[in-house]
């Protein structure tokens, strides 16, 4: 895999965050949001800079990295789709609505669009089980979302 290169103006950002929070270990899921917030997510080089500031193992980095859902090792879209196949979501069609996602974007969940713009995620609950089923584009939540409105909620964000 090919080594991302990191801008030095955002990898110095980084090390002001972890200056902020006083280089503790005990900050690393703080120090995590916001590198993740800086670089759009958080790829094995930018992991070993934040172990190295730190001064903790990659190792530790990567384990909390992968353990918590919010953090992404690779990029997202500039607007990320997320699916609800929860219970209520499940129940009410969301494997349709997100099959109808894939074959419009024509990608795959955990993808990314070629052009950068959409990339697609599932997760498991919103909390909007009454507006189920549910899609987020971004922080945006469409509820009693049908496979034939998928195309008109993409157009939004096709500009």
């Amino acid at each position: 895999m090919a080594k991302v290169k990191l801008s030095e103006k955002k990898l110095a950002e980084l090390k002001e965050v972890c200056k902020f929070f006083n280089n503790e270990k005990g900050e690393l899921i703080n120090v995590l949001h916001r590198a993740q917030g800086i670089f759009g997510y958080l790829p094995a080089e930018l992991q070993e800079v934040i172990a190295k500031e730190l001064n903790i193992s990659v190792a530790q980095v990567y384990g909390v990295v992968t353990f918590y859902s919010f953090f992404t090792m690779t990029p997202k879209g500039e607007h990320p789709i997320s699916i609800c196949l929860g219970t209520a979501c499940y129940v009410r069609g969301s494997e349709k609505v997100l099959e109808e996602v894939k074959r419009t974007l024509k990608i795959q969940v955990g993808d990314t669009t070629p052009d950068g713009k959409f990339s697609l995620s599932c997760l498991r609950c919103v909390g909007a089980c009454g507006l189920a089923p549910v899609m987020m584009v971004g922080d945006k939540v469409y509820g009693r979302v049908a496979p034939d409105g998928v195309k008109d909620i993409i157009a939004e964000y096709n500009n």
